[in-house]
């Protein structure tokens, strides 16, 4: 109790005298100002390819980082697991203040261009509501908040990663300091799941010591309303196969003969889930009880089911839950994917030799990972299949009608901090006073975030600052970002930066 007290009253002394200045109006105008600059410096940001898979692009945009960083005045290092690099930045301000660990994600999903309304997905463009591509002086200018800037990972996360940097910048500019030590993660793996990232916080706790987490990832809720979430949920991923004939066979001359892995697989597939998207597989939810009080609470986020259906084009949603934010307290099992020989103009009239299913399983802090993907694979055993390793061998084609193999990951573990804790009570009071209005607190996103290692291995609460539109593509081709959550995801920055922390 008395180090808190000591550190609540450094803080104070660190922002006395300026926080009747960094209130809505004047962190708005702040940002404002900062505004055409923060827009080059993603623009230029977004330029260096980024996908994960290409480590060369990687090496770019961990050069990149590190000197943007020490530009600032961080100390900066990068810490390399495995081949993999994680760079930390630090400023401290006083050993005696609290300190915060910012999580940022700098890599993205790959790109085809060919999907993309505009030449380079890594060349951004700036579009009007209309699709129109704009000059980009004109966000130097006079710019219009509802129009969107494309690249991809301009939200995912290079937008957010931009906002904490240029709220640094603001800070710096009016000589103030942070009323707590500030460090700041950059993840370059996020998404393949950030396999080095446990053994890197295992390795280095001291470096990465802090008292809490703020994740700068992910989109705000579907009303675009500021959004604190105080959970996420793991995940882990899987391929299903099963298997027909040796080779593809002619559907004329062996149609009605061999069996078409096609329909194996459906049934398989189908058997998994009733009409109302509930999944069948016997404990799939075991361990799952939502009490009264956490329905309520769930309730109050403002959304209207049938609107949402409505909005992405299906007539009424599944029934896991009785609202959309009790669907996300509970693990899904999806199918993202799937393959069985050609399409389009390669069809061919063949029965092909496989069907393949890519499916992903998001996690919840109930479930365990390892548990619900056995779980899986004892109901493809309890449908009669016979499971592989690889490419069955003639012996095993010859005796089991029913072939097929299971092949999973997982990933990484689903989080949840409480809404009074002090990170909630700290973040909800700074986005309140930077933005003029109280964000919407949510449980739990329906994505994931590799930051599990963090709360395991050093205890830390962790919440996520949202940032970006809710309907910006994330992942798929014409990622966007709406200017307008641009300009407030500075201000919200600024807005956690100059907020004591009161322990």
């Amino acid at each position: 109790m008395a180090r808190f007290l000591l550190c609540f009253i450094v803080s104070l002394m660190l922002v006395q005298g300026q926080a009747q200045n960094w209130n809505a109006s004047s962190i708005m105008q702040f940002s404002k100002d900062a505004f055409p600059v923060a827009f080059d410096t993603l623009v230029h940001f977004l330029r260096i390819p980024n996908d994960s898979h290409d480590s060369l692009a990687i090496v770019a945009n961990v050069h990149w980082c590190e000197k943007t960083y020490r530009s600032r005045g961080f100390q900066v290092q990068t810490i390399y697991e495995s081949g993999v690099p994680f760079v930390l930045a630090e400023w401290t301000i006083d050993s005696r203040l609290p300190t915060v660990l910012f999580y940022t994600q700098i890599d993205g999903q790959p790109v085809d261009p060919t999907a993309w309304h505009q030449p380079d997905p890594y060349q951004a463009a700036l579009k009007d509501g209309n699709g129109a591509i704009l000059d980009h002086a004109l966000a130097r200018t006079t710019w219009n908040p509802d129009w969107k800037l494309y690249a991809r990972s301009v939200s995912d996360s290079k937008g957010p990663a931009v906002c904490l940097l240029t709220a640094i910048d603001i800070l710096k500019k009016y000589g103030v300091h942070p009323a707590f030590n500030v460090k700041v993660i950059m993840d370059f793996q996020e998404e393949l799941s950030s396999p080095k990232l446990p053994v890197a916080v295992a390795d280095h706790r001291d470096l990465f010591a802090a008292d809490m987490l703020v994740v700068m990832d992910g989109a705000r809720h579907v009303s675009n309303m500021p959004t604190l979430t105080f959970g996420a949920r793991g995940i882990a991923t899987a391929t299903l196969t099963v298997f027909g004939p040796k080779v593809p066979l002619h559907s004329g001359q062996y149609g009605n003969f061999a069996p078409n892995p096609v329909f194996g697989l459906s049934r398989l597939l189908a058997a998994m889930k009733d009409e109302d998207g509930r999944v069948l597989i016997p404990g799939y939810y075991d361990g799952i009880h939502l009490t009264a009080e956490e329905k309520k609470l769930l309730r109050q986020v403002p959304e209207n089911a049938q609107e949402l259906s409505h909005q992405f084009g299906f007539a009424e949603p599944e029934k896991v839950g009785d609202n959309y934010q009790e669907a996300l307290q509970y693990p899904t099992l999806n199918v993202r994917g799937l393959r069985a020989a050609w399409t389009g103009d390669a069809v061919r009239t063949i029965i092909p030799d496989v069907a393949l299913a890519e499916m992903d399983v998001r996690l919840v802090p109930e479930t365990d990972g390892e548990r619900l993907m056995q779980s899986i694979r004892q109901f493809i055993l309890d449908q009669g299949f016979h499971l592989v390793d690889g490419e069955p061998t003639d012996e095993e084609r010859n005796t089991f009608p029913k072939l097929a193999a299971f092949d999973y990951e997982v990933g990484y573990a689903a989080y949840r901090t409480d809404f009074d804790t002090p990170i909630g009570t700290w973040l909800s009071s700074a986005l309140t006073r930077a933005l003029g209005e109280a964000p919407l607190l949510m449980r739990t996103t329906g994505g994931s975030q590799p930051i599990s290692p963090f709360i395991t291995a050093l205890g830390l609460p962790a919440v996520s600052v949202r940032i970006p539109n809710p309907d910006n593509n994330i992942h798929s081709p014409n990622e966007n970002l709406r200017l307008g959550n641009f300009l407030e995801g500075i201000a919200s920055c600024v807005g956690v930066l100059t907020e004591s922390i009161k322990q």
